[in-house]
Protein backbone atom coordinates (compact mmCIF):
# COMPACT_ATOMS: atom_id res chain seq x y z
CA UNK A 1 0.00 0.00 0.00
CA UNK A 2 0.85 3.92 -1.00
CA UNK A 3 0.12 5.26 2.10
CA UNK A 4 -2.10 5.38 5.62
CA UNK A 5 -5.73 6.71 3.13
CA UNK A 6 -4.68 3.14 1.35
CA UNK A 7 -4.63 1.45 4.46
CA UNK A 8 -7.39 3.19 5.53
CA UNK A 9 -9.51 2.42 2.91
CA UNK A 10 -8.52 -0.98 2.45
CA UNK A 11 -9.70 -1.24 6.45
CA UNK A 12 -13.01 0.31 5.93
CA UNK A 13 -14.05 -2.05 2.57
CA UNK A 14 -12.91 -5.19 5.00
CA UNK A 15 -14.86 -4.09 7.91
CA UNK A 16 -17.96 -3.35 5.17
CA UNK A 17 -17.70 -3.54 1.63
CA UNK A 18 -20.99 -2.10 1.20
CA UNK A 19 -20.20 1.25 2.00
CA UNK A 20 -20.89 3.94 -0.59
CA UNK A 21 -17.66 5.45 -2.48
CA UNK A 22 -18.90 8.77 -0.50
CA UNK A 23 -19.70 7.66 3.09
CA UNK A 24 -15.51 6.02 2.57
CA UNK A 25 -14.47 9.31 1.30
CA UNK A 26 -16.42 10.94 3.98
CA UNK A 27 -14.00 8.88 6.79
CA UNK A 28 -10.74 9.66 5.10
CA UNK A 29 -11.17 13.32 3.97
CA UNK A 30 -12.22 12.21 0.38
CA UNK A 31 -14.08 13.11 -2.54
CA UNK A 32 -15.83 10.13 -4.12
CA UNK A 33 -13.62 10.29 -7.20
CA UNK A 34 -10.74 10.09 -5.41
CA UNK A 35 -11.59 7.00 -3.17
CA UNK A 36 -12.64 5.31 -6.55
CA UNK A 37 -9.20 6.58 -7.69
CA UNK A 38 -7.39 4.86 -4.82
CA UNK A 39 -9.37 1.59 -4.98
CA UNK A 40 -8.90 1.34 -9.13
CA UNK A 41 -5.12 1.58 -8.36
CA UNK A 42 -5.14 -1.20 -5.55
CA UNK A 43 -7.17 -3.53 -7.55
CA UNK A 44 -4.59 -3.10 -10.16
CA UNK A 45 -1.46 -3.74 -7.90
CA UNK A 46 -3.51 -6.58 -6.37
CA UNK A 47 -3.86 -5.17 -2.43
CA UNK A 48 -7.21 -5.66 -2.85
CA UNK A 49 -7.79 -8.92 -4.86
CA UNK A 50 -11.72 -9.27 -4.36
CA UNK A 51 -14.50 -7.52 -3.10
CA UNK A 52 -17.35 -10.36 -1.32
CA UNK A 53 -20.26 -11.16 0.75
CA UNK A 54 -19.14 -12.63 3.99
CA UNK A 55 -21.60 -15.13 3.96
CA UNK A 56 -22.92 -17.06 7.33
CA UNK A 57 -21.78 -21.01 6.56
CA UNK A 58 -24.75 -22.31 8.35
CA UNK A 59 -27.25 -20.68 6.50
CA UNK A 60 -25.94 -21.58 3.43
CA UNK A 61 -26.03 -25.43 4.64
CA UNK A 62 -22.55 -25.73 5.81
CA UNK A 63 -22.33 -26.07 9.32
CA UNK A 64 -19.71 -28.55 9.79
CA UNK A 65 -15.84 -27.72 9.10
CA UNK A 66 -13.04 -30.19 8.80
CA UNK A 67 -9.08 -29.77 9.11
CA UNK A 68 -7.10 -32.51 7.49
CA UNK A 69 -3.77 -32.67 7.45
CA UNK A 70 -2.56 -34.17 4.20
CA UNK A 71 0.99 -35.97 3.69
CA UNK A 72 1.10 -36.28 -0.68
CA UNK A 73 1.85 -40.26 -1.80
CA UNK A 74 5.23 -40.59 -3.42
CA UNK A 75 5.15 -39.59 -6.94
CA UNK A 76 1.96 -36.97 -6.76
CA UNK A 77 2.19 -34.67 -9.07
CA UNK A 78 1.59 -31.28 -6.62
CA UNK A 79 0.28 -28.90 -9.63
CA UNK A 80 -2.53 -30.77 -9.83
CA UNK A 81 -3.40 -31.84 -5.82
CA UNK A 82 -2.81 -27.58 -5.83
CA UNK A 83 -5.50 -27.36 -9.04
CA UNK A 84 -7.51 -30.03 -8.00
CA UNK A 85 -7.82 -28.16 -4.30
CA UNK A 86 -8.49 -24.89 -5.99
CA UNK A 87 -11.42 -26.37 -7.69
CA UNK A 88 -12.99 -28.16 -5.52
CA UNK A 89 -15.76 -25.73 -3.76
CA UNK A 90 -15.79 -27.78 -0.52
CA UNK A 91 -11.32 -26.57 -0.03
CA UNK A 92 -12.46 -23.04 1.61
CA UNK A 93 -8.52 -22.70 2.59
CA UNK A 94 -5.13 -24.74 1.46
CA UNK A 95 -1.96 -24.14 3.21
CA UNK A 96 1.31 -26.08 2.18
CA UNK A 97 2.92 -26.67 5.15
CA UNK A 98 6.22 -27.57 7.19
CA UNK A 99 6.96 -30.39 9.26
CA UNK A 100 5.65 -34.27 8.72
CA UNK A 101 2.52 -32.90 6.68
CA UNK A 102 2.67 -31.70 2.88
CA UNK A 103 -0.82 -29.36 3.33
CA UNK A 104 -3.55 -28.35 5.66
CA UNK A 105 -6.95 -28.31 3.73
CA UNK A 106 -9.85 -26.36 5.30
CA UNK A 107 -13.43 -27.92 4.26
CA UNK A 108 -16.82 -27.08 5.04
CA UNK A 109 -19.32 -29.48 5.03
CA UNK A 110 -23.32 -29.82 5.04
CA UNK A 111 -22.99 -33.32 6.94
CA UNK A 112 -20.19 -35.35 8.27
CA UNK A 113 -20.80 -37.91 5.49
CA UNK A 114 -20.04 -34.20 3.23
CA UNK A 115 -16.64 -34.55 5.22
CA UNK A 116 -16.45 -38.72 4.39
CA UNK A 117 -17.06 -37.92 0.85
CA UNK A 118 -14.14 -35.64 0.40
CA UNK A 119 -11.70 -37.78 2.11
CA UNK A 120 -12.77 -40.63 -0.08
CA UNK A 121 -12.33 -38.51 -3.68
CA UNK A 122 -8.80 -37.31 -2.23
CA UNK A 123 -8.30 -41.35 -1.42
CA UNK A 124 -9.56 -42.40 -5.27
CA UNK A 125 -7.57 -39.54 -6.75
CA UNK A 126 -4.92 -41.12 -5.15
CA UNK A 127 -3.41 -38.19 -3.69
CA UNK A 128 -2.15 -39.07 -0.53
CA UNK A 129 -0.09 -40.96 1.87
CA UNK A 130 -2.36 -40.57 5.10
CA UNK A 131 -4.03 -37.59 6.61
CA UNK A 132 -5.81 -37.18 9.61
CA UNK A 133 -8.59 -35.02 10.05
CA UNK A 134 -10.09 -32.58 12.90
CA UNK A 135 -13.77 -31.17 13.15
CA UNK A 136 -14.65 -27.78 14.80
CA UNK A 137 -16.87 -27.70 17.34
CA UNK A 138 -16.98 -24.38 17.77
CA UNK A 139 -15.45 -21.12 15.67
CA UNK A 140 -14.02 -18.05 17.81
CA UNK A 141 -12.58 -15.97 15.11
CA UNK A 142 -12.96 -17.17 11.09
CA UNK A 143 -12.46 -14.90 7.83
CA UNK A 144 -14.97 -14.25 5.29
CA UNK A 145 -16.51 -17.44 4.16
CA UNK A 146 -16.26 -16.92 0.31
CA UNK A 147 -19.61 -19.54 -0.85
CA UNK A 148 -18.90 -21.03 -4.02
CA UNK A 149 -21.69 -22.80 -4.94
CA UNK A 150 -21.43 -25.71 -2.72
CA UNK A 151 -24.95 -26.36 -1.52
CA UNK A 152 -25.22 -28.49 2.63
CA UNK A 153 -26.57 -31.71 2.45
CA UNK A 154 -23.82 -34.68 2.43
Amino acid sequence: MEDELDRKICALLAEDARQSLAQIGAQVGLSTSAVNERIRRLTERGTIRRIMADIAPEAAGLPVTAFIWVALATGVDEGAFRAAMTDTPQVTACHHVTGGWSYLVQIRAGSLNGVEDFLSRLKAGQWIARSETMLALSTVVEPPFQFRGITGGA
